[in-house]
């Protein structure tokens, strides 16, 4: 243990001195599969092959969509990678996008939904959801970071890690697990696990419980499911290559070019999404190894589930490309 505590005092100050720092995608070109290459998927390094140096990511880069998304109004295709502005609109027809947030936080937008970014710094990120529906999955919130969403004219500030669902039809800031603060100028009320916060105008706000098992059958929470799957095994796939080539620039968002998307590393030992999916920094890799079964998860009744690397197509997408490579198709794997 006094070796896993000097591993995640290092891996902290990291966090401390690179907050939000990620890495520019190698060139295409072949390569094999995670658990073979050869090269440091992280930081520069001369000697590796096709590395670049590492840059700032702020919040609001497009890292996966499916169907049909648009930005302002022109629809997203093979144009390079997307980051959203303040001011822009990010809409969908039948089709879903994830946008990243702060390190360790992901916005899913469902179809027919409109989303847009209000503040996009590291230490406050704002997102506005105009019509639809939204989802904002907070797998760890770093310390002095703000995290909001603006809907009919109140704001849920993300005050724990969670999962969070905003649904401008209802008018409601449904907390499935975590704690929201939700202000408007007729009060504000906050909510936890089970709990939402109707949304009434001039009205005070009003606090109640809802069925999470029915907010769970949408199509939205089914494919942020799945999404928040496919970053656990591309978690697992970058914690050990850096665990074993190096490249740790600290916690944040890194990419991972066998997914073709940003992954998240955490900055210590391991965390658990609010689906139950394992995330790992390479230091924990790199000291215990992975449990046994490779990557996996904790069942909603208990019990680990491990997965050993067989994939099953899904639904194809558009993934994140690198810079001149732009928005490409392919299935998920998970």
């Amino acid at each position: 243990m006094k070796g896993l505590k000097r591993v995640a005092f290092a891996l902290l100050a990291s966090v401390a001195l690179s907050f939000g720092q990620m890495n520019t995608p190698p060139p295409a070109g072949p390569m094999q599969g995670p658990q073979t290459t050869t090269y440091p998927v992280g930081r520069y390094q001369a000697a590796g092959p096709g590395m670049n140096s590492p840059s700032m990511i702020l919040p609001g880069t497009v890292n996966y969509i499916e169907g049909q998304v648009s930005l302002d109004g022109r629809p997203l295709g093979p144009a390079g990678p997307v980051v959203l502005q303040p001011g822009q609109t990010l809409a969908t027809g039948n089709g879903f996008a994830e946008v990243l947030l702060t390190p360790g936080a992901f916005l899913r937008v469902g179809h027919n939904s409109q989303v847009r970014l209000i503040a996009s710094g590291l230490a406050e990120t704002k997102a506005q959801l105009d019509r639809g529906e939204a989802m904002v999955e907070v797998d760890q919130l770093i310390k002095g970071t703000n995290l909001a969403v603006a809907i009919n004219g109140a704001t849920a500030q993300l005050e724990k890690k969670g999962l969070y669902d905003f649904d401008a039809q209802q008018h409601a800031v449904r907390v499935l697990d975590g704690k929201a603060n939700v202000v408007e100028s007729a009060g504000s009320k906050t909510a936890g696990k089970d709990q939402q916060v109707l949304l009434a105008g001039a009205k005070p706000l009003k606090r109640s419980d809802f069925d999470s098992q029915a907010v769970k059958m949408q199509p939205l929470y089914v494919w942020s499911e799945a999404r928040s799957q496919d970053e656990s095994q591309a978690n697992v796939a970058l914690a050990q290559n850096v665990a074993a080539y190096g490249g740790w620039d600290g916690a944040g968002w890194y990419w991972d070019p066998y997914w073709s998307f940003y992954a998240y590393l955490p900055g210590d030992g391991f965390l658990y999404s609010p689906f139950g999916w394992g995330f790992y920094s390479p230091g924990f890799i790199g000291y215990y190894g992975l449990p046994y079964g490779g990557y996996g998860h904790f069942g909603r009744h208990g019990g680990w589930h491990g997965h050993v690397g067989g994939v099953s197509a899904r639904v194809s997408g558009f993934h994140a490309g690198a810079p001149g490579g732009g928005f490409h198709g392919g299935g998920g794997r998970r």
